[in-house]
């Protein structure tokens, strides 16, 4: 079972309104961010491979390398297994990340049964490929997947917009963090939008690419 799919705006405007519907802090943040942003994405090789250029890098950065790569034909697994390390590392890659692309080509992932599969199951498949962690499945189950009910406790933009929003002393530990958002279900990627959109207004920088 995969449970609800995030397809539609109408979607994403239905977890937000259950959410804004159990807890005042959300609804608060909701009248500062409007309507969320759909944010669904191809599923596949690429979307994983821009992932993990997107790890520890700002927004722009990433942007920056992703569009390098993609300009020099190196977003596909047969020319990420054919190029060379100083090749990807000429258009931005760290040496680790070089590594992570080439373990990403040769796992040779079944994209499609991941559509079907649970989301556990998902998060398992992805993260026994060196170079993807739990948070980089989890954003790929967001949104290339688009299932409703995952969350990425992780992220330190999430965290901080939690902080701010809920009054909180410090960015709240990802186990701790993973238990608040429980409360979110079954609509726990729709809160992550909204806390990515929080995040965006309250210190004025994407917090998401």
């Amino acid at each position: 079972m995969t449970g609800r799919i995030i397809e539609t705006e109408a979607d994403v405007k239905e977890g937000t309104a259950y959410l804004c519907g159990i807890c005042p802090r959300l609804k608060e943040a909701y009248a500062q961010t409007g309507d969320l942003p759909l944010r669904r994405t191809e599923d596949g090789f690429e979307r994983l491979l821009s992932a993990i250029v997107s790890q520890q890098v700002s927004v722009a950065s990433a942007n920056a390398i992703w569009t390098r790569l993609k300009a020099a034909g190196l977003s596909e697994p047969k020319a990420v297994l054919a190029a060379s390390e100083e090749s990807l590392r000429a258009e931005g890659l760290s040496r680790q990340k070089a590594r992570y692309a080439r373990a990403l080509a040769e796992a040779e992932i079944d994209y499609h049964a991941l559509r079907s599969a649970p989301d556990d199951a998902v998060i398992a498949t992805l993260t026994q490929v060196p170079g993807i962690g739990v948070w980089t499945a989890e954003i790929y189950a967001m949104f290339s997947l688009g299932r409703a009910d995952v969350f990425a406790p992780g992220d330190l933009a999430l965290q901080e917009a939690a902080r701010l929003l809920y009054d909180l002393p410090e960015r709240p530990k990802e186990r701790a963090f993973r238990q608040m958002a429980e409360g979110w279900a079954p609509w726990r990627s729709v809160a992550a939008r909204l806390l990515w959109a929080y995040y965006r207004i309250a210190k004025d920088r994407e917090g998401i690419r």
